[in-house]
């Protein structure tokens, strides 16, 4: 393991490296409920920067604590009296942190519990997956502290549950929780129980998947609708002329050929 990916490098972050290449990375600054300050976003930049090199092969991402993430550190950017220049800087490396994270090419897991407010709900918008569970709700309370979204909500956020309701979430204050925000379109799985088990029994499933395959679905996916249609026909041709004659397949095609694999079957 190298030292960007070592748990041993990180202080806001606790990372665990499990046997089959799942990666638990949970922000540790409970007492903060785990608001992003900069020191925070530049160990997430750290992490998902070299995530697939050092064969991270699924994230788990939580919060410890009652709150997954209550988002950007007020106190510290109060007492930081940032420049328009210097707060702009700021942002950008939100957004490179996230970047790195959708677009990076390892699944991530967003296990969310208690608060998913303001930049924390920038942050679960860059993962790939979402699980709440009963205690989860999402705010993005900008408008009521005088500020403006900076880590990708208008990007994100607005991609997920539309413009306008997003819109109203800002001016209103509104808060979404249970069933509510999984038929918005906030998460996609609400937990009966813990949000980090389920979150953790998808990741398994998951990494067992072909790497080459996993990366395409997380990076090519958000890559090619950012194209018109039909530059995104063709880009889409080219990375499955890849991933679908990958050597790691064959074996999982014979076995479909061969009528041994799994079958989809409806849930019972």
């Amino acid at each position: 393991m190298s030292k960007a990916s070592s748990p041993q490098s990180y202080e806001n972050l606790d990372i665990e490296a499990r046997d089959n290449g799942v990666h638990i990375v949970k922000l540790d600054r409970p007492e903060k409920r785990n608001a992003l300050d900069v020191a925070t976003i530049e160990e997430l930049v750290t992490f998902f920067s070299t995530a697939h090199q050092n064969d991270v092969r699924a994230v788990v991402l939580a919060g410890k604590g009652d709150h997954f993430c209550a988002g950007l550190d007020l106190v510290e950017h109060w007492k930081e009296d940032r420049s328009p220049d210097e707060f702009m800087h700021v942002c950008l490396r939100w957004h490179e942190a996230f970047n790195k994270m959708e677009y990076g090419g390892v699944p991530i897991i967003a296990a969310l519990n208690g608060a998913v407010v303001g930049g924390g709900l920038e942050l679960a918008s860059a993962a790939h997956i979402r699980v709440i569970d009963q205690s989860t709700y999402f705010a993005l309370p900008e408008g009521q502290r005088g500020i403006f979204t900076g880590g990708g909500a208008t990007i994100r956020v607005s991609d997920m549950i539309g413009k306008y309701r997003m819109i109203d979430m800002i001016l209103t204050g509104r808060v979404y929780q249970g069933q509510e925000a999984v038929d918005l379109g906030l998460a996609q799985y609400m937990a009966e129980g813990s949000s980090f088990d389920m979150a953790v029994e998808l990741a398994d499933k998951i990494a067992a998947n072909l790497q080459l395959t996993n990366y395409a679905i997380c990076s090519a996916i958000s890559h090619l609708n950012n194209m018109s249609g039909m530059d995104a026909a063709y880009a889409e041709a080219v990375v499955a002329g890849v991933v679908n004659t990958q050597p790691a397949a064959r074996e999982r095609l014979e076995a479909f050929a061969n009528k041994t694999a799994a079958r989809v079957r409806p849930n019972s």
